[in-house]
């Protein structure tokens, strides 16, 4: 599943071409909700956590989210595609560029004014989620009330650091890569960890995803670019004391979640 860096970086490549312009076609095979019309100016494009919006000139927004399998492209006008057309799931048509989002699951319109849509559908997709910790003014303070007050006791800190509604961006591998950085077992209870080791588990997943902004070669620790601590390196050698790394599916979702036993403890 794409994390809160790669939606950030899509963002801002779509944005330059489509904010400001006219919407000339809009496809969306699969669309829950109300069809943005020609004509209509895209007022701006932005990333919230894991989901991509497009924000639509009279109050109506496109929601994409990625899952496991979405990704957009952009492309000149007649520029060939990289991905089958079949995989189509929504094109925006603006002079001069084509805006295409292949596979993902979640295409669906809302309106900005908490008016329903077409469905009868009012809610705000976004409006549940944590503080984006992509975003430079990202409330922290706020992160560590929505960790305090996180109801289920006995939940481990790397369910809650995946929970969007605590922090909006932490996926498989910054939750992997956060803990590690701050030494901590990942299947400690939330209860166990201190309000000051979950402060620093906040400030240093926000700078590692921060960090990432401007590059696909995803770097969590000295070295070369796409150098990690411990995601995708089960049974590899722990780049600090050489212990293997292991892997656990963990959680409701059996979310891959990977640590050194040794560097990483839980609380005394």
């Amino acid at each position: 599943m794409p994390e809160g860096d790669t939606i950030w970086r899509a963002a801002e490549r779509l944005r330059p071409a489509l904010a400001g312009a006219p919407l000339q076609r809009f496809d969306a095979p699969r669309l829950a909700g109300d069809r943005p019309r020609p004509g209509s100016v895209i007022d701006d494009v932005e990333a919230v956590g894991k989901h991509l919006l497009v924000h639509f000139g009279g109050g109506l927004s496109l929601d994409t989210h990625m899952r496991m399998t979405g990704s957009w492209h952009l492309y000149r006008t007649g520029e060939r595609w990289r991905k089958q057309r079949h995989l189509l799931r929504c094109r925006l048509v603006v002079p001069g560029w084509e805006a295409v989002c292949f596979s993902a699951p979640v295409v669906r319109t809302y309106r900005r004014d908490g008016r329903a849509n077409a469905l009868g559908v009012s809610e705000n997709p976004v409006g549940h989620l944590g503080p984006d910790l992509c975003s430079p003014d990202a409330d922290l303070d706020e992160v560590l009330r929505r960790m305090e007050a996180h109801p289920e006791p006995g939940t481990t800190i790397a369910e809650v650091l995946l929970d969007q509604t605590v922090a909006a961006g932490i996926g498989n591998v910054y939750k992997s890569e956060v803990c590690f950085a701050c030494g901590l077992d990942p299947f400690t209870p939330i209860e166990a960890v201190e309000v000051a080791q979950r402060r620093r588990l906040v400030e240093v997943a926000s700078r590692l995803l921060r960090r990432n902004l401007a590059t696909s070669r995803r770097t969590t620790v000295e070295g070369p670019p796409g150098s990690v601590a411990v995601y995708g390196r089960q049974r590899r050698g722990c780049r600090r004391c050489g212990t293997p790394i292991q892997m656990v599916h963990h959680g409701a979702q059996a979310r891959s979640t990977y640590w050194c036993p040794t560097c990483q403890r839980r609380p005394l």
